[in-house]
């Protein structure tokens, strides 16, 4: 398929920039990213899961070795 695009000059100089970065030339730099252009757009992303608590909520996390262990301060001595 052949597709002509007008495109700005400064545009057509940054894609001339990355194809090159890329080691591409400008036609197959562009076409290879129409192409991930139209794969992204195909794939829907996935909702996010619900969790049924806290736990599985931060579950994700927990090779992080966060401590989300509630803080055991009663606040101030009350004199009565």
């Amino acid at each position: 398929m052949t597709i002509t695009l007008d495109i700005r000059p400064e545009t057509q100089d940054e894609l001339a920039r990355q194809a090159a970065a890329h080691g591409l030339g400008v036609t197959a730099y562009a076409a290879s990213l129409l192409e991930e252009a139209a794969h992204a757009a195909s794939v829907k992303p996935t909702p996010p899961a619900t969790a049924k608590d806290m736990v599985e909520l931060f579950a994700p996390l927990r090779a992080l070795n966060l401590d989300f262990e509630r803080d055991r301060d009663t606040g101030r001595d009350i004199n009565l």
